[in-house]
């Protein structure tokens, strides 16, 4: 079929190329029938909305003309969203990274006629330049071999499938879980980043949550204040630096520079999620009014950008706008005189890094990096009055696109985030947000009670991925701490269930990625690994250990235990893409339990409340009336009150503390949990 079949799918990113000359398909039965029915191999190209590199490729190549005759006479053409398809991506990444190849999008591989790898890549220029030759060469030289080199071919594509098949194994572990092995990862990991702007050494530079979150993990496990230092570094400078909008709220992807000046400016919503939780619980510990602000100017951001009619939220919003990267963030120095005036401009131009010559490509990227200290109240009060000018007139300016589809697992992230922030600064508002964004994805997203995994347009894929299940659980999970409310742990339970009976993988404890009832792919993927966000499996063992300890249901100790287990491999081969589940294992050891009991006409607000005050990410909050309607067995079975009052028990192991009813000794008692 000679035409272009992108027009009726509902992907913001697919529908960017619904007018390229490429006759571009869809992934599904109906595309890979005609490369097998034509015998034609597959150009496989993955990307997404918000990727600057994916609109530079479609630009030089995919919207031209003679590019799109040489591909659409040599190969069935199949865009797919990664967004959209993570499984397909992680499977054909996987075989990227399996050729040596280092990952990154647009990705672009060669498949056979049934969907196996051949070969690929990421960017090609339509002229040879960066060192990797012109695209249509490319083209013209991998159909060559398919048609002249079939042996070779097959060869090929069996070591990468060999490579895709295969599976760890309990024999390939060559680490003790325990203790010691936490310590010597937290100092290998801390080696990785950089002292003066925190994050890992050199450049690009990403926010990595998952390793922060560790090394925050690891900074309470042993009381060297190195690891948290490292921590409040990154998070400072982040803060401070250009990959955050001071206009707008929100932080961007990642800094191409080694100091976090220069973003690459699409903003993600799983990266903001996972950064206010962050700076909550950075902000608990530390007190620094810089994280409270960026964490209220951030969700600002989320309400008035990123909020759909539905109450949950997009996906992202693009890096270009009006064809290049940034232009809607970026100013001058005379634009800002224009708006504020000469005295006002020249001030904010001294606090934010502005020059008459820019500091990036002739324009100026707004950034606290020079001034990272608080000003005196009063200057920041003008700073702010200046700031809302700006952002005033920067709304007049064409918007970069935003990526509307909803995709349930980052907003599971985003809502455990909200959460967490409207218990720790007292905003029901963002708790409300919270529970209407859970209430859409569980609710008219879902369908028959089982997640989907995107919803845009009342079109959705579905079944939904481990992935989905593992944030919405946790979602269900911060919900619950936030409000006390049970209907919440009812939740996580039952779709603790739904993850386990269509995503166990029976002969190496974890999670698939797809579901046992989704298309069929070339393999069945797991997710075991962090990327941008954290693996299935680490978030699902972090959920079930929860799950344990406020249910005392030992089936979830035991599969948390199991996944923890099972990913010795992975943590021998990776301790940096292991970071989640470090998280999982030192939650394992460490959890502590608040329970809290009080009488009917008692309330128990003010020990509540100091839990909160001290809240770390190793507590597990729960509140009865009378006594602990736990089963025997969990330590604080049974617990009553003492005296008749609110009583809290804080409970480590197998063992709780004597009966609490004081606020203040129970916030003493949680500064000093035992390592």
């Amino acid at each position: 079929m000679s035409e272009n079949l992108l027009a009726h799918e509902s992907s913001p990113y697919l529908l960017q190329h619904k007018d390229n000359p490429v006759h571009w398909r869809a992934w599904g039965p109906d595309a890979l029938n005609e490369a097998r029915r034509e015998n034609k191999p597959i150009l496989l190209s993955v990307g997404y909305a918000a990727c600057h590199w994916c609109h530079v490729m479609a630009h030089e190549s995919f919207e031209d003309p003679t590019t799109a005759a040489v591909m659409n006479r040599l190969f069935v053409n199949i865009k797919v969203d990664r967004e959209e398809r993570p499984d397909i991506d992680q499977i054909y990444m996987t075989a990227l990274h399996a050729l040596g190849e280092q990952g990154g999008w647009p990705l672009t591989m060669f498949l056979t006629p049934d969907g196996k790898p051949i070969w690929g890549g990421t960017y090609f220029p339509p002229t040879a330049r960066y060192g990797r030759p012109a695209f249509t060469s490319i083209l013209e030289e991998v159909a060559r071999v398919v048609r002249e080199e079939p042996e070779t071919v097959a060869h090929n594509s069996g070591l990468l499938m060999n490579r895709l098949s295969e599976r760890r194994t309990e024999a390939d572990a060559t680490v003790t879980l325990d203790r010691d092995l936490l310590d010597r990862a937290a100092t290998r990991l801390l080696s990785l980043t950089d002292p003066d702007h925190g994050g890992t050494r050199g450049a690009p530079k990403f926010p990595q949550p998952s390793l922060l979150a560790f090394l925050w993990r690891a900074g309470g496990r042993t009381q060297d204040p190195a690891y948290r230092q490292t921590v409040l570094t990154t998070l400072r400078n982040i803060c401070q630096g250009g990959i955050y909008d001071h206009l707008g709220g929100g932080f961007a992807r990642y800094a191409v520079d080694d100091r976090w000046l220069v973003p690459h400016f699409e903003k993600m919503l799983y990266d903001n999620g996972q950064l206010i939780e962050l700076l909550c619980l950075a902000f608990i510990a530390a007190g620094d009014t810089l994280f409270r602000d960026r964490v209220e100017e951030t969700i600002g951001w989320l309400d008035r950008e990123m909020t759909t009619p539905s109450g949950a939220f997009a996906a992202s919003i693009d890096a270009d706008s009006e064809g290049h990267e940034g232009k809607f963030y970026v100013w001058s120095e005379a634009e800002i005189t224009d708006v504020l005036g000469p005295e006002e401009g020249a001030f904010f131009a001294r606090a934010y890094g502005v020059y008459t010559d820019g500091n990036w490509e002739g324009v100026n990227i707004l950034n606290r990096l020079g001034t990272m200290d608080r000003l005196p109240h009063e200057d920041e009060a003008r700073l702010a009055r200046a700031r809302a000018k700006l952002l005033d007139q920067r709304t007049r300016r064409i918007r970069p696109a935003t990526d509307d589809k909803i995709l349930a697992d980052w907003n599971g992230l985003s809502i455990a985030a909200l959460a967490l922030a409207g218990s720790t600064f007292d905003r029901a508002d963002w708790i409300d947000a919270a529970k209407r964004a859970y209430a859409f994805i569980t609710g008219p997203m879902a369908r028959n009670g089982r997640l989907a995994h995107s919803w845009r347009d009342d079109k959705s894929v579905f079944p939904g991925l481990a992935t989905d299940y593992a944030d919405t659980i946790k979602a269900a999970l911060a919900l619950h701490a936030a409000t006390l409310d049970t209907h919440f742990i009812a939740e996580a339970e039952r779709l603790a269930g739904l993850i386990r009976r269509h995503h166990w993988d029976d002969e190496a404890a974890g999670y698939f990625l797809p579901a046992d009832d989704a298309e069929a792919l070339i393999v069945r993927p797991r997710s075991e690994t962090d990327e941008a966000t954290p693996s299935a499996n680490a978030i699902m063992a972090q959920n079930l250990t929860r799950l344990w300890h406020l249910t005392g249901n030992d089936a979830y100790r035991a599969d948390a235990d199991a996944i923890i287990a099972a990913a010795g491999p992975a943590i021998a081969q990776n301790l940096f893409a292991s970071a989640a589940m470090l998280s999982a294992l030192d939650l394992r050891m460490r959890a502590t339990d608040v329970v809290i009991v009080h009488p009917a006409e008692s309330s128990p607000a003010d020990l509540i409340a100091h839990t909160r005050n001290h809240w770390t990410d190793d507590i597990i909050l729960s509140v009865y009336e009378g006594a602990a309607d736990l089963p025997t067995g969990h330590p604080a079975s049974g617990k009553t009150t003492a005296d008749n009052r609110p009583t809290a028990y804080v409970c480590h192991g197998e063992t709780c503390s004597l009966p609490i009813t004081g606020p203040k000794d129970l916030a003493a008692l949680l500064q000093r949990q035992p390592a």
